[in-house]
């Protein structure tokens, strides 16, 4: 598991996505990611497959996009 990080895009606009997948039960003790998952590369196929995840209950998307002279604390 990982902690939200809000969009900062670097230029121009990016799309965020949310996906919903639907479980077979609950997590008992949830698989940790490899540390080579960063948000840059993320497969969304490899972690539906390493978690054992269903299809897709919903999905959201949303646009963002950097205003001018705008710094962003990392």
């Amino acid at each position: 598991m990982v902690e939200y990080m809000g969009p900062q895009p670097p230029t121009g606009k990016h799309r965020y996505v949310f996906v919903l997948y639907k479980q077979k039960g609950p997590l008992v003790k949830p698989k940790p990611l490899p540390p080579s998952y960063a948000r840059g590369n993320f497969n969304t196929r490899h972690f539906v497959a390493h978690n054992d995840l269903l299809q897709p209950a919903a999905a959201l998307y949303f646009q963002a996009q950097k205003e001018a002279n705008v710094a962003y604390d990392i």
